[in-house]
């Protein structure tokens, strides 16, 4: 359990506020009473470091309940993190792979608030081209790579994302609302895989699987962008869904994963 260390060398306020984000890690959602039983801290006092943490943008507030969970924002540090450690050098040998067997577009994203934003990629070896550059963020529900992503989080931490999102239609297969994206977050949990059937490029599948962690949080994922009118056979399709799946699987155990 997250607690208050009181050791005589550390800043109060800022132990105070690292358990209180701790303790919320923990528990998932607490009122004011919840966090001051946890800790053993004063009401007046914990009401005044989460009013600080919810300004700072680190705690959310439930509309309904009103009790309070940690944001994204920590998520967001979280993945400037990783990137800082080497994700995508580590990434690099698999997205080779699956450039070399593929011959097509390979991408390596991440979330970005509620975006998915790329930071590697192998261009397509055909002559066919698309403006998915490293550093391009995109919206998550359209995409191949941040649906994956979205499918492993906790329903009110996407409801929280795109609660007020206006789901933009980009193709005629796009994502028209929520409740939708909450249909297919389903399948794709259940399938562990996604295609992205044109929902943002005309006549392009993105084919993504996730990128696990140690701790069994979804880091990042891979997916490789394929033409339609060249895989309208569908058992070429599956293969390389197959093959996305087995590399993702295998980069995974690489970064501590244990299935």
């Amino acid at each position: 359990m997250a607690g208050a260390r009181k050791n005589p060398g550390y800043v109060q306020s800022i132990e105070r506020a690292m358990s209180i984000i701790e303790v919320l890690d923990e528990h998932g959602e607490l009122g004011i009473s919840e966090i001051s039983d946890e800790l053993g801290l004063e009401p007046s006092t914990v009401h005044r470091i989460v009013s600080t943490l919810k300004g700072l943008g680190y705690v959310n507030q439930n509309r309904e309940n009103h009790k309070y969970s940690n944001s994204f924002k920590l998520f967001e540090i979280g993945n400037n993190v990783v990137k800082a450690l080497g994700l995508k050098k580590q990434a690099m040998p698999f997205m080779r792979e699956l450039s070399d067997k593929t011959n097509e577009a390979v991408n390596l994203a991440v979330m970005d608030g509620k975006y998915v934003i790329y930071i590697d990629k192998i261009e397509s070896q055909s002559t066919i081209r698309v403006d998915l550059s490293v550093g391009k963020r995109m919206p998550t529900y359209c995409t191949g790579l941040g649906k994956i992503m979205l499918a492993y989080m906790p329903e009110t931490k996407v409801r929280e994302l795109l609660e007020d999102e206006p789901f933009a239609r980009f193709t005629k297969n796009t994502v028209p609302d929520l409740e939708t994206l909450f249909q297919h977050l389903a399948r794709i949990r259940k399938q562990g895989y996604c295609i992205d059937n044109e929902e943002y490029i005309e006549g392009l599948f993105c084919v993504a699987a996730p990128v696990w962690g140690h701790s069994g949080e979804v880091l990042a994922a891979l997916s490789v962008a394929v033409p339609k009118f060249l895989y309208a056979d569908t058992e070429r399709l599956f293969a390389i869904r197959d093959l996305v799946i087995d590399v993702a699987k295998r980069f995974s155990t690489t970064l501590g994963y244990k299935s």
